[in-house]
């Protein structure tokens, strides 16, 4: 894979303690502090956006509180319990996360060792990447009511060796109402030397009952020092690389992982997204006629991304018109190509650009044919570059 021309390979890393993990210094002493003042509470969510480190924060933290040798604020890495940690195996660690299934009987232990296998080869990843592993087809994964049964017999079963048992679920927001409301009880009162740790990116599509059950750690998203850190380490960029790209991502290592890995892939919507303004803004007809084509041979994954990469740009060339060039997250060409296209995108037409964008984003969803969604939207395109 390139980006601005280099080859790049990700140097992959298992994270089980605090000190592999990229930034978050002030979570880290939040959690190390609960465990050394003895005060650890029976359930704690961290929350906060995608790529923030929030999933390596919570294997760490149940791994520090069942080391027996922590050694200077992390666990010492190498006694019995973080070697199964180490290898997500130990027999008191249990997970909790989305999943497709094709029966009723399906439950998250089916996927554990899916699942094992891509948390270490890096916590950082989002739930359409976990899904894909898992699923070959398009369904939107959930924590389903079964699962908390197995919550519940879990839970309800003494320590096998470490002095506590953890429960980490992954996305709670995707527990279906039923599970959600099941696991309420043993929420808030679970057996001693219980501990459970919800990673949430949507807290507040949870229910209120379980928000109030928790004590809630919110996770920032990483520094821009932090991110460049972190690329140095997964890549092999020179540091003003590093910089743009922890610009972009703006806090998110996930993002930042995407931006390098899919260089080539985002070059190429760009260069749709600057055809099809051309094209409509100089009422070339043959030229849209050619993009349509072009686009219909895209498929509709790619389609998709594509729409949803061109309101992005429309957004970051109404910022960079109005002058909040801090707020812009472009690469150098995409920069390039705004200095002169940011001016026709303003109050008048901005609000239209990103509705026509979204209409024939659904339409793809609703499987409408994709060569009359695109020529129509390079029509409306036209009139509205030319207000």
């Amino acid at each position: 894979m390139t980006i601005f021309g280099i080859s790049l390979g990700r140097k992959c890393r298992r994270i089980v303690q605090f000190r592999q993990i990229y930034g978050q210094e002030s979570v880290k002493q939040t959690l190390i502090k609960s465990v050394d003042e003895a005060r650890v509470p029976h359930a704690v969510m961290l929350c906060g956006a995608q790529g923030t480190g929030k999933l390596a924060l919570a294997i760490a933290y149940a791994q520090y509180l069942n080391c027996s040798n922590r050694q200077n604020g992390d666990s010492c890495g190498v006694c019995p319990s973080c070697v199964k940690f180490n290898k997500l195996i130990h027999p008191d660690l249990h997970f909790v996360f989305p999943i497709t299934r094709s029966s009723n009987s399906v439950v998250c232990d089916n996927y554990l060792a899916d699942w094992r296998a891509m948390v270490n080869e890096t916590p950082y990843f989002t739930v359409d990447q976990w899904l894909q592993k898992i699923s070959s087809d398009n369904k939107q994964g959930m924590i389903y009511e079964n699962e908390s049964d197995m919550i519940i017999k879990k839970l309800g079963q003494k320590s096998f060796e470490a002095e506590y048992k953890t429960m980490i679920i992954w996305l709670p927001e995707k527990m279906n109402e039923v599970c959600a409301n099941k696991i309420l009880k043993v929420l808030e009162e679970p057996m001693g030397k219980t501990l459970f740790v919800l990673v949430s990116e949507n807290a507040d599509r949870l229910l209120a009952t379980i928000i109030s059950r928790v004590q809630q750690i919110f996770v920032p998203p990483l520094s821009d020092t932090d991110m460049e850190q972190a690329l140095k380490e997964r890549y092999s960029m020179s540091e003003e690389e590093c910089r743009e790209v922890a610009h972009i991502a703006n806090g998110n290592l996930i993002a930042a992982d995407d931006i390098v890995r899919t260089s080539d892939e985002k070059r190429e919507y760009f260069d749709l997204f600057v055809e099809v303004m051309r094209a409509s803004y100089s009422r070339n007809a043959k030229r849209m006629k050619e993009w349509t084509e072009e686009m219909h041979r895209l498929g509709r994954k790619r389609q998709l991304s594509f729409l949803a990469y061109a309101q992005r740009m429309i957004r970051e060339n109404f910022i960079y018109n109005v002058k909040n060039r801090e707020l812009n997250y472009m690469t150098r060409f995409e920069e390039d190509f705004s200095v002169k296209f940011s001016p026709f995108v303003k109050e008048s037409n901005i609000f239209g650009l990103l509705s026509e964008l979204e209409s024939a984003e659904r339409h793809i969803e609703q499987n409408v044919n994709a060569k009359l969604v695109f020529f129509d939207l390079s029509l409306k395109l036209i009139m509205l570059l030319k207000q």
